[in-house]
C-alpha cells in the first residue's frame, strides 16, 4: 500500500513528516493473524513459509495437546506466512512447493509432488 502512494505522487501535499512514519507503524502494526510482509528478521521467528512453487495444500499446528490450527488451506505461489509460536507441526502436501525456514535456518528442499513434514521445537532459552 505505502509504494502504490508512493507512486501515485499525493504525499508531498500532505506533509512530508507525517506520511514518512505512517508507513513504517501500517505495516507493523497490521491486524492480520498471518501477515505476509516480513517486518522483523525471519531468525527470530519460530517458522516461515514461502511457496516458491505451485500451490498445494498446507497445514499447520500448534504441536501441544490442544492442537490448536494455525493454517489449514491452500497456499499460493509467493505467498509467505509467519508463525510466531512454538513447537509447531507442518505438513505440505506438496513439500517441493514450499520453503520452510526454521529460526533463520533454510531447511533441506524436499521432493517435489511428495508430502513433507517439519516439526519446529521452542527455542531454549
Amino acid at each position: 500500500m505505502a509504494l502504490v502512494n508512493a507512486v501515485s505522487g499525493e504525499p508531498e501535499q500532505k506533509g512530508p513528516s507525517t506520511n514518512a512514519s505512517r508507513p513504517a507503524a501500517e505495516e507493523t502494526s497490521g491486524g492480520d493473524p498471518s501477515p505476509e510482509t516480513a517486518t522483523s528478521p525471519t531468525a527470530a521467528l519460530p517458522l516461515v513459509i514461502r511457496v516458491t512453487g505451485p500451490a498445494t495444500q498446507v497445514v499447520v499446528r500448534v504441536a501441544d495437546t490442544g492442537g490448536k490450527v494455525l493454517t489449514k488451506g491452500i497456499l499460493n505461489q509467493g505467498e509467505t506466512r509467519n508463525y510466531k509460536e512454538a513447537p509447531l507441526q507442518v505438513v505440505a502436501f506438496n513439500g517441493g512447493a514450499v520453503q520452510v525456514v526454521i529460526y533463520g535456518k533454510v531447511q533441506p528442499p524436499e521432493p517435489d509432488g511428495q508430502r513433507a513434514e517439519w516439526f519446529v521445537k521452542p527455542r531454549a532459552g
